[in-house]
């Protein structure tokens, strides 16, 4: 079975990116005879940084984050989206398939339009380049969280509707997995955790900038001494996804029987992120000051996606009427 899974340069990974895809997409990878793609989507982040050097910095990190976590890039297809250029031909005819409708009514266009953001014609063909990046390589499961199931549903209908028009064994309708334990990871306001909100935790800074992230999470105002109720609490609501079973406990009578501040549980939190993640943050600082393993990596991948990517092109091209006679 062939999975695939990404990830936008728009900065380092952050805990809700770690928790929500990069880890369950390793462990994936690591499960039965699963054929994992992996991608840095640094096409769909160009709609947003247009700085170049920030772009390439944000996909080096990106990248190093995969591997910091324990990605084995000898197990999978580990490659950056602008390395296989057949996705932006792939895109475009796709587009062409692809009714005003349903993108004027997709979530990353509506979410621009509601944020009183004048969006670009790459927010409103994002949906179209994430099915090429799907379809592309014949595509049987994809892990999304909530927010990105109307984009899969979305690339199973335009798959569907290639399909009818060119013959049905053009391109694999993919199917969606969503891990309901992995639909919302909390940020530090309540919301869900993504940069846009400004609410990440992210587990590569160093220590003084996590710890002013992790003091930075918004609580009520009780006393010191007042009983708390720790499932309404953000802290305690991040605290029980790093921590053991037994700190979680501990945390929560702590929090029910009073005389516990919120400071003492940033204090745990921030204790917790570093233990948990101390071989990850050391790997990743490893890993960006040094990018020559990086780029290798990425190249290996970028071929072995290549492969797949022409053997694909050659049929649409073929069925589309692009490809040569004989």
């Amino acid at each position: 079975m062939r999975v695939l899974t990404g990830i936008q340069s728009t900065g380092i990974p952050h805990l809700g990116n770690l928790f929500g895809a990069i880890q369950p997409a390793i462990a994936m990878s690591r499960a039965g005879n699963n054929d994992a793609f992996l991608f840095i989507a640094n096409l769909h982040s160009f709609t947003k940084v247009r700085d170049p050097e920030q772009l390439r910095e944000n996909t080096y990190a990106v990248a190093a984050a995969w591997l910091a976590c324990g990605l084995d890039p000898e197990r999978v297809t580990f490659y950056r989206q602008s390395d296989v250029p057949e996705v932006a031909e792939l895109t475009w005819y796709l587009a062409c398939l692809t009714p005003y409708p349903m993108l004027a009514n997709a979530h990353s266009f509506k979410d621009a339009m509601a944020k009183g953001v004048v969006p670009n014609a790459g927010i409103f063909n994002y949906p179209v380049l994430m099915a090429a990046d799907i379809l592309l390589y014949d595509t049987d499961l994809v892990p999304v969280g909530k927010d990105q199931k109307q984009h899969l549903e979305i690339t199973r209908d335009i798959a569907n509707a290639f399909n009818r028009a060119y013959g049905e064994d053009t391109f694999v309708v993919p199917e969606a997995r969503i891990d309901a334990q992995l639909m919302t990871i909390p940020g530090t306001d309540g919301r869900k955790m993504s940069k846009s909100y400004d609410n990440t935790l992210n587990i590569f800074l160093p220590e003084r900038e996590l710890k002013k992230q992790v003091m930075g999470i918004v609580t009520d105002s009780k006393a010191l001494e007042d009983p708390k109720d720790p499932e309404n609490d953000n802290v305690f609501n991040l605290f029980r996804l790093v921590a053991t079973a037994a700190e979680t406990e501990t945390m929560r009578s702590n929090y029910l029987r009073g005389g516990y501040g919120y400071g003492h549980a940033k204090k745990e939190l921030l204790g917790v992120l570093m233990e948990r993640f101390a071989g990850e943050r050391q790997k990743f600082q490893t890993l960006m000051a040094d990018r020559t393993e990086l780029d290798k990596q990425l190249a290996i991948g970028a071929d072995k996606a290549r492969q797949v990517a022409a053997t694909t092109m050659h049929r649409v091209r073929a069925k589309g009427g692009y490809g040569r006679m004989g």
